[in-house]
């Protein structure tokens, strides 16, 4: 069977979501495809900034009128192994939601702007025809489907789809474990908290219904030996950061929240096109210590959709709609990622136990830090 749409979107995340609002609105012909079932819970922060809640009411999505109440954060806190802290304002506002909320409330904009969504559909293979139209094919059920679109869009994360390449040295050669779980009776001020520990870090940060996102990111070497489940690698980290062991004993786990993700490498630059257009986590995997992987999400996204307008309404040739929107990623998003980079390398130095001084000498550093990992306000 064949079906034709003007746009198709694979991965039905954030960035996925959001592009998809866009061109709908547009009046295109937009089908989201994502091989699994939502809602869900997914490896992430869930740790919105101030950028991020400007562009989520750009699509329509105000969190202050969500039914569910979301956690508030003004500060962001660094706890280092041996005690020592490291406190910074955040510039505004930032908001804690779960994927699992956040999803259905961007699925909702979308199916609301006409846009068409398939969830535990497979993605078989993505071809580009000769006259630089594609086709993808799908299984969903037991049903095989081609798709045909004047353009796609790649929203399926830092994991290629089958059949599908990357050039040499975009990501780095260091490999992550990436875990999630939601706790119950932790009580934290309006802060995000960030714990360093051996082989990476974990985040805690509130969300809706007084619960708490606990989310990690560590290396491969040190995860292993350490436990199969998401609490045991939890508390394995937490043994190298007493501070950390005490603030996770102070609740549980709540069943069914955790998630993992595994093999994960950051980027060391961005990678905007391929044979199609990547966005969020396809297009660029930033240090999660940098607390802005929504709002790159949401951002890379609406650029696309600007860009894919044109193209899709003849105003652009092809070619002219793979170098714009190449060009215009690589300036928004290439020298962030190069001082993210910068700071995860010398958060982990082995003098960073001489930071909390630094700050305290120099008391606008740590806010300059946060600064310099967060993107402009949308022109």
């Amino acid at each position: 069977m064949t079906r034709s749409s003007d746009v198709i979107v694979i991965g039905a995340g954030i960035a996925g979501s959001a592009c998809s609002i866009e061109l709908a609105r547009q009046g295109h012909r937009t089908l989201l495809l994502d091989r699994q079932q939502f809602p869900r819970h997914k490896t992430c922060g869930e740790f919105m900034s101030p950028e991020t809640r400007e562009m989520l009411e750009h699509l329509g999505v105000d969190l202050l009128d969500c039914e569910k109440t979301t956690g508030l954060m003004h500060h962001a806190s660094i706890i280092l192994p041996d005690g020592g802290e490291i406190e910074a304002p955040l510039p505004g506002t930032a908001y804690g939601i779960s994927r699992y909320v956040l999803d259905q409330l961007l699925h909702k904009q979308a199916r609301d702007a006409g846009a068409d969504i398939i969830t535990k559909a497979n993605i078989i293979a993505t071809r580009q025809l000769e006259n630089k139209e594609y086709e993808v094919e799908v299984k969903q059920g037991d049903e095989y489907i081609r798709y045909h679109a004047k353009a796609v869009i790649g929203a399926h994360g830092s994991k290629k789809l089958r059949g599908t390449e990357s050039g040499e040295g975009l990501r780095d050669e260091t490999i992550y474990v990436g875990v999630k779980s939601h706790y119950r009776g932790i009580r934290i001020p309006a802060r995000v908290e960030l714990y360093f520990c051996n082989g990476g870090y974990v985040g805690i940060s509130p969300i809706e219904n007084d619960t708490v996102n606990v989310a990690a990111l560590l290396t491969l070497d040190s995860v292993q030996g350490s436990g199969k489940s998401v609490p045991e690698i939890m508390q394995a980290a937490a043994l190298t950061n007493t501070r950390l062991a005490a603030r996770l004993s102070e609740g549980g786990a709540v069943q069914g929240t955790q998630v993992s993700v595994a093999p994960l490498q950051l980027s060391n630059v961005p990678e905007p096109w391929s044979s199609y257009p990547h966005i969020g986590d396809a297009m660029l995997v930033i240090p999660p210590l940098c607390g802005d992987g929504m709002s790159i999400a949401l951002r890379s996204a609406i650029l696309c959709a600007r860009w894919t307008d044109a193209y899709l309404k003849d105003e652009l040739h092809y070619d002219a709609w793979q170098s714009e929107y190449t060009r215009e990623a690589n300036r928004e998003f290439a020298p962030l990622l190069r001082r993210a980079r910068t700071i995860q390398q010398v958060a982990f130095a082995r003098t960073n136990r001489f930071y909390p001084a630094l700050a305290r000498m120099f008391p606008g550093l740590a806010s300059y830090v946060v600064r310099a990992t967060r993107l402009s306000g949308m022109r």
